[in-house]
């Protein structure tokens, strides 16, 4: 039975390149599937649907009929990837959807992977939520994210066991490059004849890292 990738892109915090990972995710699915859904759950700009909004959908989780939509969509063995932009205000009220509905034992009845990328601070808060949400996620299927820009240092105790994604700070005047909403990091990699740029290394890589995820996922199947 073929299988589907849903990546959850989250964090408790504001601020951490939560949009930036779902971007990238986003195009590196859309460039190895062939097709991707992206859902959008936040409440303030920019995210997700301000720079892809082709492939984009909003969702709300703050009542019940918006929340069986999301799940609904999320569930479905259609082989296409899905990436859920999850907003900070969200966060609580996701994950405990996902415990009350037993979204876990579904999802590999019906043949889903659910991944979620976790972002956090070197904050003690984030730290404990990390801990929480692994007794719900096996280890494969959460992993730390090290961004440079926010984390600092050794990633925090919590993270112990666990292989994080990092993501390499760039210089700042590349970071706003990247941020204009008409960006694609995938039209970079074809337009550009420099494959030794800064930029160009920076999302192979991050691209490469997805892949390797993908690989990890397979093989940890049953």
């Amino acid at each position: 039975m073929s299988r589907t990738p849903v990546y959850i892109v989250a964090s408790p915090r504001p601020f951490v390149g939560k949009t930036l990972l779902a971007r990238l995710l986003t195009e590196f699915l859309l460039l190895e599937r062939g097709e991707v859904i992206g859902f959008d759950v936040n409440l303030k700009e920019p995210s997700l649907i301000d720079f892809l909004p082709d492939v984009t959908e909003t969702a709300d989780i703050m009542d019940t009929f918006g929340k069986m939509r999301l799940m609904d969509r999320l569930i479905v063995n259609d082989n296409v990837g899905k990436v859920v932009d999850l907003g900070f205000h969200a966060f609580d009220e996701f994950f405990r959807m996902v415990e009350e509905i037993g979204f876990m034992k579904e999802a590999e009845r019906r043949g889903i992977d659910p991944v979620v990328f976790y972002i956090a601070d070197s904050d003690r808060a984030s730290g404990a939520t990390f801990a929480r949400l692994r007794r719900t996620f096996v280890n494969h299927a959460i992993i730390p994210v090290d961004n440079e820009h926010v984390l600092h240092g050794e990633p925090p105790a919590s993270y112990h066991g666990l292989r994080p994604l990092r993501l390499k700070v760039l210089p700042a005047f590349l970071k706003t490059y990247i941020d204009r909403r008409t960006f694609s990091f995938t039209r970079f990699l074809r337009q550009d004849n420099d494959p030794s740029s800064e930029l160009n290394q920076w999302i192979r890589g991050n691209y490469l890292a997805f892949r390797d995820i993908e690989l990890n996922l397979i093989l940890h199947r049953p």
